[in-house]
């Protein structure tokens, strides 16, 4: 752990406070020295969420000292209630609030959670679309065809091209919004799918934390959007002779296995292939490995599983046309930089009481 505490800046309002950075990332000490000067008086403890070894540091590892005082954690992990008795700010860096709901932080409502979303939408998305190009060129084949030096005729496979093929995104967030931009890059038909409907322009515009030059922040690019929160109305989305389902909403009880065997037969129309980089609930997995046995659908891929790590008996690692990451699509070089930009965001508004960034809605819990 380090620490580092301002003798100076331009900001006097967290001067009281202190801000535990619990992050899978090294310190930046430029950044820590610059946030330090910001706002005067702030200390500031930074500690690595991850190991050498990769794996990860739980709250209860940590010594005691170092949650004495903390008001402001930036955290993914909940740590106990009797860690953080003084906390009154919480920027995650997930995209969602899942693990928290139950905890007596997150049901104080004089406390503010803030989420990570809108930094992991380019990386995810390149992840989304890499599988699918992999599957409808077949390049899995062919690195098998390299393992054996062999050949293959150019007329013994199929391949498809995006243009004009219809994807349909589950969830039309920053995460989504990404995807839909490098769809459209494609030449692909864009379907969105929210919960809550979106009629106007203003309510189709993003205001969460976009990377500048990603995503679909006007809300412009779906040529038809569908809404709701039953399931009648998600089966009716899932109808519309989708080629590529995205599935980047989070996880609630509402959206607890929101793909079943109703919903993959539906799929079935022509042979959808699923992307799913959200949460492995959202998907009934046997429901899905049967689907890909029976060839109802083309393919998979999945960054996410139920549970995780997923064990090596688990009958996904032999399903056919599937490919499995270990929850990795939220990974890139760049993540650092925008964690901590979305976290100097926020305290700056907090210290000067402008409207936060990023404002998890407690009762569905992103």
């Amino acid at each position: 752990m380090s620490a580092s505490e301002s003798a100076g800046g331009e900001i006097t309002s967290l001067g009281n406070d202190v801000l535990l950075a619990f992050i899978p990332l090294a310190e930046n000490p430029e950044w820590t020295e610059k946030l330090a000067k910001k706002f005067k008086g702030l200390q500031i403890r930074w500690v690595k969420s991850i190991t050498p070894e990769h794996t990860i540091v739980k709250p209860d590892d940590l010594p005691a000292e170092t949650w004495d005082g903390v008001t402001l954690l930036y955290t993914f992990l909940p740590p106990r209630i009797e860690l953080i008795p003084k906390v009154r700010f919480v920027q995650l860096t997930s995209a969602g609030a899942d693990k928290w709901p139950g905890h007596p932080k997150y049901q104080d409502e004089s406390v503010v959670f803030c989420t990570s979303n809108g930094s992991h939408a380019p990386q995810i998305a390149e992840w989304v679309i890499g599988a699918w190009l992999s599957h409808e060129h077949g390049f899995r084949r062919y690195a098998e065809n390299m393992k054996t030096a062999h050949w293959e005729s150019p007329f013994a496979s199929n391949a498809r091209d995006s243009t004009a093929q219809r994807v349909g995104i589950l969830g039309y967030g920053a995460i989504g919004r990404q995807c839909a931009r490098l769809a459209s890059a494609l030449g692909m038909e864009i379907y969105a799918y929210t919960r809550s409907e979106r009629s106007s322009p203003k309510s189709r515009k993003d205001d969460s934390y976009c990377v500048p030059g990603t995503g679909d922040p006007d809300g412009l690019l779906p040529s038809k959007w569908f809404h709701g929160a039953a399931r009648e109305a998600v089966n009716d989305f899932l109808a519309q002779d989708l080629d590529l389902l995205i599935i980047s909403l989070p996880l609630t009880e509402e959206t607890r296995h929101i793909i079943s065997h109703e919903q993959l037969a539906l799929l079935g129309k022509k042979k959808a292939f699923v992307a799913n980089i959200a949460r492995g609930g959202h998907i009934n997995q046997d429901a899905l490995i049967q689907a890909l046995e029976s060839g109802q659908i083309r393919g998979a891929a999945l960054d996410v599983t139920d549970p995780e790590p997923l064990p090596a008996d688990h009958p996904l690692w032999k399903a056919p046309n599937l490919l499995l990451t270990p929850h990795v699509s939220w990974k890139t070089d760049s993540l650092g930089k925008r964690l901590l930009d979305i976290l100097e965001q926020n305290l700056e508004k907090l210290a000067t009481g402008q409207p936060l960034i990023n404002v998890v809605n407690r009762k569905l819990h992103y």
